[in-house]
């Protein structure tokens, strides 16, 4: 069972999205207004969720906000609700730190899919770290330095805050130097069957990964696109 954080300001949508999250046999606790919600899940106070569903438009503080505050402090997934149908509206919250989005109006199925989806990374990543518990020798390439068991990101001693999904994209890509991925199979293989996004989505990503990574100025290089293709990552950059 987790624990999932609903916060929906709009009565019938936040009574749907619990109740279906509950069918599922999760633990929901619900907010509607965004000041309360911000204090929640940035504060440390609370047992920390393992899912935020999060609707974009709050009344205090919107979604967007929110979402961008807590991304400094937790990693957990958050699934974006919103009511805008654009590509900019859509990653804007990507930008912003929400690792998947349901546009309004979705289906119940769909909600527990997603969910479900994002759920089963989690207690993945949980169940690896467990299997490891005493301890991986961390993953270095320069002055970059991943812990696979931490979930820790470090550049040139650094602490660098990413999501859940960027922190999987890099270790996907750092532990498997000079392999080609194309998009459709990060996609598949970090996101799931499930997600029915755009491809744009793995470019937001890199792009967000190259901007934290930069505090040292050789490694945003080390993440190449194949045009065409997808990304690899490279021992050695080529210096341009």
């Amino acid at each position: 069972m987790a624990h999932v954080v609903v916060v929906e300001d709009e009565y019938e949508i936040a009574r749907i999205v619990t109740e279906a999250l509950r069918e599922e046999g999760h633990d929901v606790e619900t907010l509607s207004d965004g000041q309360v919600a911000l204090a929640r899940l940035t504060g440390d106070s609370a047992p920390d969720p393992d899912l935020i569903v999060l609707d974009l438009m709050l009344p205090g503080v919107d979604g967007l906000e929110i979402c961008r505050q807590v991304r400094q402090v937790r990693i957990t997934p958050i699934l974006m609700l919103t009511a805008k149908s654009t590509e900019l509206d859509r990653v804007l919250g990507l930008e912003l730190g929400a690792d998947d989005y349901l546009t309004k109006p979705f289906s119940v199925r769909e909600l527990q899919a997603r969910a479900g989806a994002m759920l089963r990374r989690v207690e993945m990543m949980r169940a690896h770290s467990r299997v490891e518990e005493a301890g991986e020798t961390p993953l270095v390439h320069g002055a970059l330095e991943i812990n696979s068991v931490s979930r820790a990101v470090y550049v040139n001693g650094a602490s660098v805050s990413l999501t859940a999904r960027e922190f999987d994209l890099l270790y996907l890509l750092a532990s498997n130097p000079e392999r080609a991925f194309s998009r459709d199979y990060l996609l598949d293989r970090l996101w799931g069957d499930d997600f029915a996004g755009f491809d744009r989505t793995v470019d937001t990503h890199i792009l967000r990964l190259r901007r934290k990574l930069a505090l040292d100025e050789t490694l945003p290089g080390r993440i190449v696109t194949l045009w065409g293709v997808g990304y690899k990552y490279v021992e050695d950059p080529d210096p341009e």
